[in-house]
Order: structure tokens, then C-alpha cells, then sequence
């Protein structure tokens, strides 16, 4: 079973990689919980989910200009990986923001992330649906 979740768990990030809203939501367990840090806010469930990457593919990843990942690590608790990301905005300024995602394993799939970002990254991700985070 581990290496199933393994595979589930870079099914789901190949999927956000190429913007593919429904393999990424199949890869999540009915409740998903988001857990946004530093700021220690929560985005819970799958409705929430699809506002989040409905954002994430339209209006985040045109900002993507590329991104490099730095590490990969797997633990019984999840699979980590750590990026940098290089945006280049509408106005033409670029930035770059470094994040670490801990995609977390649930029982036959994913029961959600841990993400460590800016809060600045975390609001262009996640649009108006950040505010919704508690």
C-alpha cells in the first residue's frame, strides 16, 4: 500500500503541473484538509478544494514563469518537496518564493497538504479562497 500512496502522491503533483483540475481532486480523500504555515490557517474540504485549484490553473500558473525543485523526501507521514518558484507578474516585475508542500497520506489517498510559504505566495495561489482559510 505504500507504494501506491507514493504514486498517488506524484500522480497529484504531476497533475497540478499540468493544470489537470480532475486528476488532481481524485488524487484527494473525500474531507482534504490544507494546512497554510506559518500562518497556521486551514482550508478543509472538497468543495473548497476545486475553488482553490480552479484558481491555482487559471489565474496562478499563467504567473509561473518556471520553477525549480530543490528536494524530494518521503516519510511515513508524507511525501515533501521543496521548490523554488520564479513568477513573472502582469506589470512585468519577477519574483522569486520559495515553498515546501508535504503532500500527506490518508487511507487510499491524499487527506491533504502542509505547505510552508510567504503569506504573500499563499495569496497569489489561493486568490479569494485564502481568505476562507481559518
Amino acid at each position: 500500500m505504500r507504494e501506491e500512496i507514493i504514486r498517488i502522491a506524484h500522480a497529484h503533483a504531476a497533475a497540478e503541473g499540468a493544470g489537470d483540475l480532475d486528476t488532481t481532486l481524485a488524487t484527494l480523500e473525500p474531507d482534504p484538509v490544507y494546512e497554510l504555515q506559518p500562518m497556521g490557517r486551514k482550508l478543509r474540504g472538497i468543495d473548497a478544494m476545486r475553488r482553490y485549484y480552479e484558481h491555482f490553473f487559471a489565474s496562478f500558473q499563467p504567473l509561473v514563469d518556471s520553477y525549480d525543485m530543490r528536494s524530494e523526501w518521503i516519510n511515513d507521514e508524507g511525501l515533501g518537496q521543496e521548490y523554488v518558484i520564479h513568477l513573472r507578474l502582469p506589470d512585468g516585475r519577477t519574483e522569486d518564493h520559495a515553498i515546501i508542500g508535504i503532500l500527506l497520506f490518508g487511507t487510499t489517498r491524499l487527506k491533504g497538504e502542509r505547505l510552508w510559504a510567504s503569506e504573500r505566495l499563499l495569496r497569489l495561489m489561493m486568490g479569494p479562497v485564502y481568505d476562507c482559510a481559518s
